[in-house]
């Protein structure tokens, strides 16, 4: 039977639904203020610490960001660990929460087609996402002015904004992926157990992994070339994990005076002991990999999250 209508004509009604969801669940509310609470603490912390060095460096406004204190970690450090929960929060139920109470068939039989579900529900996860993200960064960057007692430069701004970009996009590889074990597995404890049993492979075990495998490949009693060698193929394997491309990608972005990701150069030593910051353009090219690796990673997901669910039995 052929369809009538474009398949994007449900895309803004399912994506408004669930964004208005999404703002307004308990347990959204519950994580949108452990993040609050965790980056106001950890942007005094940090500013306690750049007080008496805030006018010698330009970009001291961006260590906001970086600076720990023990026992509280950087802001980015709360990122890394609570940007994955909650992206797997916004998707772990998304399919099969609606197939278990009965109303994913009565949904499609609406001209809503399947396309515009799936698609809708992605958007209106990523849009809960960047709106959170928007709201930590001006939270942050307020508090910043508040502290130190001076506003960010324009090149600070502009770090920060793509910081906040390659941010969005990390969380979208694990909306993804949530939103496609909700496909895969009926019940949503299941799925969310699946979710959170692949970012903690990533966050544990796949580090000590890809040093056990190169270690195994390269032996270290071969001598320094081995080692060499072995730090080259680890650096590669830790590469799949998203946590490994995102801090890299913050690294540069937020750290102006890095100048490698990879082995340092002797010119590279010497502008990092000048302290000459680079240009935004140049961290972008340093970082472009791995912000291009975190897009496609988002993308590829999504990709197989939507042909999985095209061939799925929606029938309760």
């Amino acid at each position: 039977m052929k369809r009538e209508g474009s398949p994007w004509s449900g895309v803004g009604v399912v994506c408004s639904k669930e964004l208005a969801d999404h703002l307004t669940s308990v347990r959204m509310r519950i994580l949108e203020v452990l993040i609050v609470l965790a980056a106001i603490g950890a942007t005094y912390v940090a500013s306690e610490q750049l007080r008496a060095s805030v006018a010698e460096s330009p970009f001291a406004f961006l260590q906001l960001f970086t600076t720990a204190q023990q026992p509280l970690p950087s802001f980015v450090s709360f990122l890394t660990f609570f940007v994955p929960l909650v992206a797997i929060g916004l998707g772990f139920d998304a399919i099969n929460g609606e197939h278990n109470r009965g109303t994913l068939s009565r949904v499609l039989a609406q001209p809503i087609y399947r396309d515009a579900l799936i698609i809708g529900k992605f958007l209106a996860a990523m849009a809960t996402m960047a709106i959170v993200l928007v709201g930590l960064w001006l939270v942050t960057t307020g508090l910043g002015i508040l502290f130190l007692g001076l506003p960010p430069s324009g090149a600070s701004v502009a770090r920060g904004l793509c910081f906040l970009v390659a941010t969005l996009f990390y969380a979208g590889i694990w909306v993804a992926a949530a939103m496609l074990c909700s496909i895969l597995f009926r019940q949503a404890t299941t799925s969310a157990l699946a979710a959170l049993g692949l970012w903690l492979l990533f966050v544990v075990m796949w580090p000590i992994a890809v040093q056990f495998v190169a270690q195994a490949v390269h032996p270290a009693h071969l001598g320094g070339q081995a080692q060499a060698q072995a730090q080259q193929l680890s650096m590669m394997l830790e590469r799949i994990s998203p946590n490994t491309l995102y801090g890299e990608a913050v690294t540069a972005l937020l750290h102006p005076t890095v100048r490698t990701l990879g082995p340092v150069f002797f010119y590279q030593i010497q502008g990092a002991m000048l302290g000459n910051p680079l240009p935004l353009g140049q961290s972008l090219v340093i970082v472009w990999p791995q912000l291009t690796s975190l897009v496609a990673g988002t993308i590829g997901l999504f990709v197989i999250m939507y042909l999985v669910f095209q061939r799925r039995e929606i029938r309760a």
